[in-house]
């Protein structure tokens, strides 16, 4: 029944069943069998379409909004006339190749896409492309976060900033609507993605001249790039192919804060080859080292004592690295930043990027090191002192610093002197400069003697009255006697005030006749005992005492309330009536002038003249450099 089945193959339309199209034929020349036969024919005679399927369909049809196509389905397809381009020839009978994206939708229509079958067929070149490494032309359309869109036969492919070029890109704008050849890098098939390159063409196309010149490379060897990248650390230029680094201390003989300073991006220069590392590629490149070295002629353009300008590059604990020209610096050390001022740290004085004067003092061709001084810029005020401050003068400064042998006195801002600790009082062994004045305080003293080779005053403030030893030689004889008060406990016995103020020593053996276990407990400070004089030096401005001696001449009563008030045991009144009063250890005796772990003036300077030159580093060539 062929010519039946194309009978109903006419009726039929879509969403019609096989029974509703052959219902047009007489029911009574057709028994139900062969009806039934006849619908079987029916469906046997389309093709099997599956969904996302590309077919090949004949123009049946033609409307100003559709074309019909004929697919070999039990219905007919149609497109948009849109889906066609001008140039397309549409006429009943031409071949489309379309895409089945539904076999049946609601109404039971059969849905195709032209657009999707031509995107599959260029989808096809693509991966074509891809596996062969065919190089394709595209167009670049915009820029996007990251890259850039590039249309390859209708489909937007994804080109990385990384991929355009060799060199980095900083306008990517000026590539928009640019048309370049691309080598398809990376495809996935699940999202239809497609990655390009046009770095990748330029990189094959460079690749015998980037080995001509790996193989070329020595060391010393002067070439010529572009500045391709700059950072922090340096510069990286391209050599035609290949990057070099120009770290940034090979930019210049001088110190610079950023390598910009120096080049700009795509500027051409020219460097010398100091290392490479072929296995890694790396190239390290030089700028300064075509350029002279500031030192190789120092000794001509610069000169001891002459004044110079420069930038305050570097500051340490020590001293100021000044440049006075590219690639040449010189220290100024704290103690040639003032005449009198008690610098303890150069920023005091001056500060990072600042422009100041200073004179040469000493040039080290060898070890490029050049010492400057700020103060020389000035007179030295230590040459006037001697008239300022004549030896015997009597003026008011302030206790500017105390220390364990003394105290610091400031005559004027910046010039200090020194009161040693036993300078301090006629009369008292002063164990601390504190006990006579406190920092900051108005201290009276008279100018004992200026070092100005030395930068050293020396001060005394006890020379400000006169010495009261002259008086006490006539009121403090041996055999003397008057109620004493102990001020002090020391290892030998006590230091006791008599009334004109003078300090004298009594001995242990001078208070009891035997060994007395605690003299803080015996004999506390403020107590107040009779004493006498056995032994007064005027010239070592010495005065023992003896309370035994004082005791001899009291009843027993008195000295056994002694003997008991200050807890003298196993001693009698006997023991003190028969023991020898004036009998001591001389060598015992605490001089006025023994201060203990307090070192004469000039041993001071020459403590403060070490820990100076321990301030200073063993070599700073390198910092000068």
């Amino acid at each position: 029944m062929p010519e039946q089945v194309e009978e109903v193959k006419k009726e039929a339309k879509p969403g019609k069943t096989v029974f509703e199209a052959t219902k047009f034929m007489n029911a009574d020349e057709y028994s139900s069998e062969e009806l039934q036969t006849l619908a079987n024919l029916y469906d046997q005679s389309f093709q099997d379409l599956k969904e996302g399927e590309l077919v090949t369909g004949k123009i049946v049809g033609i409307s100003d909004d559709n074309v019909v196509l004929d697919v070999g389905f039990k219905s007919d397809g149609t497109i948009s006339r849109n889906d066609f381009t001008a140039t397309e020839d549409l006429k009943i009978g031409a071949e489309v190749d379309v895409v089945i994206e539904s076999v049946e939708d609601e109404d039971g229509n059969l849905i195709l896409s032209k657009k999707r079958a031509d995107f599959l067929k260029v989808w096809a070149k693509i991966i074509d492309a891809h596996d062969n490494e065919t190089i394709l032309s595209g167009k670049i359309l915009k820029r996007i976060k990251g890259g850039m869109v590039v249309d390859i036969m209708g489909i937007e492919s994804f080109l990385p900033g990384s991929q355009i070029d060799i060199r980095p890109v900083r306008d990517f704008d000026a590539f928009v609507g640019l048309t370049m050849d691309f080598k398809i890098v990376k495809i996935n098939n699940a999202t239809e993605n497609v990655v390009v390159s046009h770095k990748a063409l330029i990189e094959e196309t460079i690749s015998d001249q980037r080995k001509e010149i790996l193989e070329g490379l020595d060391k010393g060897q002067i070439l010529e790039g572009t500045v391709k990248a700059i950072t922090d650390f340096g510069v990286f230029v391209d050599l035609g192919g290949v990057d070099g680094l120009v770290h940034i201390t090979d930019l210049s003989w001088g110190r610079i804060n950023h390598p910009s300073e120096v080049v700009k991006l795509d500027e051409k220069i020219k460097v010398v080859v100091t290392d490479f590392d072929m296995e890694r590629r790396r190239i390290s490149l030089s700028l300064k080292q075509l350029q002279p070295h500031p030192w190789e002629k120092i000794e001509e353009n610069y000169k001891i004592g002459d004044k110079v300008a420069g930038r305050v590059v570097s500051l340490t604990d020590y001293g100021a690295f000044i440049e006075i020209e590219k690639g040449i610096e010189g220290l100024i050390h704290i103690s040639e930043m003032s005449w009198t001022q008690h610098i303890s740290h150069p920023s005091q004085h001056v500060s990072m990027g600042q422009t100041i004067d200073a004179v040469i003092l000493s040039l080290d061709k060898g070890d490029k090191k050049i010492s400057l001084g700020m103060k020389q810029l000035t007179p030295d005020p230590w040459q006037e002192l001697l008239k300022k401050y004549p030896v015997g003068s009597k003026h008011v400064g302030t206790a500017r610093n105390l220390t364990n042998f003394g105290v610091f006195v400031e005559l004027e801002p910046g010039i200090d002197g020194l009161v040693h600790i036993s300078d301090l009082s006629w009369t008292k062994k002063v164990r601390h400069p504190g006990e006579v004045v406190k920092k900051g305080e108005k201290l009276d003293v008279i100018v004992l003697g200026i070092d100005t080779d030395d930068r050293k005053i020396s001060l005394g403030h006890k020379q400000v009255t006169d010495n009261p030893w002259d008086n006490f030689e006539t009121v403090y004889g041996v055999g003397k006697e008057e109620d004493v008060k102990v001020v002090r406990i020391i290892e030998k016995g006590v230091i006791a005030e008599l009334a004109l103020g003078v300090d004298g020593f009594i001995p242990t053996s001078l208070l009891s006749p035997s060994k007395i276990k605690n003299l803080s407990l015996s004999f506390p400070v403020e107590t107040v005992v009779p004493a006498k004089i056995v032994e007064f030096d005027k010239e070592n401005k010495k005065i023992v005492l003896s309370v035994i001696a004082a005791m001899k001449e009291k009843d027993d009563a008195e000295v056994q309330e002694y003997i008991t008030k200050h807890k003298l045991e196993k001693v009698s009144v006997d023991d003190i009536k028969n023991a020898d009063a004036g009998k001591f250890d001389a060598s015992i005796f605490p001089g006025f002038d023994d201060v203990a772990d307090s070192p004469a003036p000039e041993k001071v300077v020459e403590k403060k003249e070490k820990a100076k030159s321990e301030e200073e580093p063993k070599d700073d060539a390198e910092e000068s450099k």
